[in-house]
């Protein structure tokens, strides 16, 4: 089941919501828990038990910690096991297939193994798992005593299947005491229609221009129709993830919950490192306190910091998915990292803004092809026929009609991917408040009718990071 759904919207969620506001208070969490494995069961019947597993698995592991917590030889012991454990089922489940398919084709072997389906959402809930072993380990938060409360922790269905990934001492004093109120509410419901019209009237009807560029072969792509592709999949990804993350925060606050902001208007960045503080935040926040600081940062000299930022970034591109595209397209954004540490930001700070606007999306735009297209060789293909090496023509009529009919859509994306549309709503909340009273829930009914109504006549409706 996804957010974008008409079962999820007029049938799931309105009776989650009477549910959990006629409880008494002492039982929504424990209504919480009951609804999200049913969230997650209706997609994933089997596959639930392994989240099951890791739930009681680290809840475990966290009283064990803390009943030893003076015998660091036991406690230590109970950690790497926790730790063994967790990236045990992940790397099974992710991992296995491309492992053995690489010792096949280096000693030309051929081992065979299950090709089972990757289980929805393992990467957060298994990162949200260690995140609180490891925090109460360190002695950072304290251990969660309550399996109904630790559960619904886990696996809250708004934030279950792709984030954003909630670290435990965030959330922990919510999961006791939350703040519910008609206006919290209101402005749940707000973000989660903002989030909905991204991802159905924004992101899926670009994701349609990329989704016939990418099943053109490649000696039929022109240069036009190869840049405007990938430009349709930068603005398809962007849309369609962070919708999710929006619906998410807003689902949260219906239900009382603040989760972090995941998204913060990346393709406004004058630089890579700005990029990637914007874009997907939880998952750069999880490797920078659980990877980067423990190996140290950048506390231990110029050429460990660059070590530690080669690791985060290989694991980055590895925890997207068990192919080498990932791990490249990490590793390519990690160099980038690198050399705007070494010297290039403040080349960057010295040009005039357009100069690191233009940088930074054009190394975005590369790498999503290196994200996006199947295999590397055919990544590289398609960045050939990009820049013109290909011996591709510059455009064709498809290639024109695409942009014809698109140019409109791309306008709006555009727009819609800065904080002007953001800020002009604050601005007719605050200035014009007698009509905004009225103008602004309009607004809001209006993107509700009309994604409900492309749910109705369209079968395009891809989420990209459930894959993940």
């Amino acid at each position: 089941m996804v957010f974008s759904s008409l079962l999820f919207l007029f049938f799931f969620l309105p009776i989650t919501v009477l549910i959990y506001y006629i409880s008494p208070m002492n039982f929504r969490n424990a209504i919480l828990l009951v609804v999200s494995l049913i969230f997650y069961a209706w997609g994933e019947p089997l596959y639930i038990f392994i989240m099951i597993f890791s739930t009681v698995f680290d809840y475990i592991n966290g009283l064990l910690i803390d009943k030893y917590r003076h015998r660091k030889l036991i406690v230590r012991s109970i950690f790497i096991g926790s730790m063994a454990g967790s990236l045990g089922i992940l790397g099974f489940f992710k991992y296995a297939n491309f492992v053995v398919d690489n010792i096949n084709q280096v000693f030309q072997l051929n081992i065979q193994v299950a090709d089972l389906p990757l289980p929805v959402g393992i990467s957060f809930y298994t990162f949200q798992t260690m995140s609180y072993v490891i925090d109460v380990y360190l002695d950072k938060v304290p251990v969660q005593k309550n399996i109904i409360s630790f559960g619904a922790y886990v696996a809250m269905f708004p934030q279950l299947v792709a984030g954003p990934i909630v670290k435990y001492g965030y959330i922990a004093g919510q999961l006791v005491s939350r703040k519910v109120s008609l206006d919290r509410f209101g402005e749940g419901a707000e973000l989660f229609i903002r989030g909905l019209a991204k991802k159905v009237l924004l992101a899926n009807n670009i994701g349609l221009l990329w989704a016939s560029v990418k099943a053109t072969q490649i000696e039929e792509l022109s240069v036009l129709s190869a840049w405007l592709g990938i430009i349709a999949f930068t603005l398809q990804i962007y849309f369609d993830f962070s919708g999710y993350s929006d619906m998410a925060r807003g689902l949260g606050k219906m239900f009382g919950f603040d989760f972090m902001e995941n998204f913060r208007y990346p393709y406004i960045s004058k630089s890579v490192t700005e990029f990637w503080r914007r874009w997907h935040i939880s998952l750069g926040s999880w490797f920078r306190e659980y990877v980067y600081i423990p190996f140290g940062g950048n506390r231990s000299g110029l050429m460990k910091q660059l070590r530690n930022l080669l690791v985060v970034w290989f694991l980055t591109g590895l925890w997207h998915g068990a192919s080498w595209n990932f791990i490249v397209w990490g590793l390519y954004f990690g160099f980038f990292v690198m050399i705007e540490k070494l010297f290039l930001l403040q080349s960057l700070g010295r040009r005039p803004a357009f100069v690191g606007h233009v940088y930074t999306l054009m190394v975005v735009i590369i790498g999503w092809v290196l994200f996006e297209v199947e295999n590397l060789t055919s990544a590289w293909r398609f960045i050939s026929v990009m820049f013109g090496f290909g011996g591709n023509g510059f455009a064709d009529q498809q290639a024109l009609y695409d942009l014809s009919t698109n140019i409109v859509l791309f306008f709006v994306l555009a727009i819609c991917a800065t904080p002007l549309p953001g800020k002009m709503l604050s601005c007719m909340k605050e200035k014009w408040r007698i009509a905004g009273v009225i103008t602004i829930p309009l607004v809001y009914l209006l993107f509700m009718f009309l994604s409900t109504a492309y749910l109705v006549n369209e079968t395009y409706n891809p989420f990209l990071y459930f894959r993940f």
